[in-house]
């Protein structure tokens, strides 16, 4: 039995139009993960995924309305955020001028449009390497990954991998027993598949 199937892996049920996919990633990689907001369930996880999709005020709403923001900011076992999962682990975000779950100090940015340079960012982009993380563990500077999204973090002390669109942003986070990807590993093929292995092994 590997080591990723010994784990108990719960994806916050939020409302996410991409929790399928997500789930159908893990199995690829002999772990079934639960879809759940029940409180017991998460937190008796080993680890936990806040996934995101759409806007943030929405996304918080719901949370609120579980109780899951006074929750997740107390889990001590590893969490990971993606896309929109991701900005809301920080203090707030512009969108709708939304505060978030507070774990990581900083605040979601919109970005800014360019003539070739559209918002939302969709697509395949490349990383760049900050910092060395168990969670980047195999990957180098240069590879790709698939992201959607109008909002990004500017680069900070957390950020151990950025990406560029129009300005530097941060695409991979790391803050304790948080961690963060802009991009959609569920998505990104063999890079992401990577990234969620890595995640699986941390803890």
């Amino acid at each position: 039995m590997s080591r990723a199937t010994q784990r108990r892996v719960v994806i916050i049920d939020n409302g996410g139009a991409n929790t399928a996919s997500l789930q159908f990633a893990l199995e690829r990689l002999q772990c079934a993960a639960t879809l759940s907001a029940d409180f017991d369930r998460i937190q008796a996880a080993t680890h936990v995924i806040l996934p995101g999709v759409g806007a943030a005020a929405d996304s918080m709403q719901r949370l609120r309305a579980r109780g899951l923001d006074r929750l997740l900011p107390t889990l001590e076992q590893p969490v990971l955020g993606i896309c929109l999962g991701m900005q809301l682990l920080y203090e707030a975000s512009e969108e709708g001028d939304t505060r978030c779950l507070g774990v990581i100090a900083g605040t979601a940015r919109r970005l800014a449009a360019a003539q070739g340079r559209p918002v939302p960012h969709m697509g395949w982009n490349t990383l760049a390497m900050n910092q060395e993380s168990p969670l980047l563990r195999g990957l180098r500077s240069g590879v790709r990954a698939y992201f959607v999204h109008s909002y990004a973090v500017p680069v900070g002390a957390e950020t151990i991998a950025s990406s560029d669109y129009g300005e530097p942003f941060s695409a991979v986070v790391a803050w304790r027993n948080w961690f963060g990807t802009q991009f959609h590993p569920e998505r990104s093929s063999a890079i992401g598949a990577e990234v969620l292995s890595n995640f699986l092994r941390t803890g």
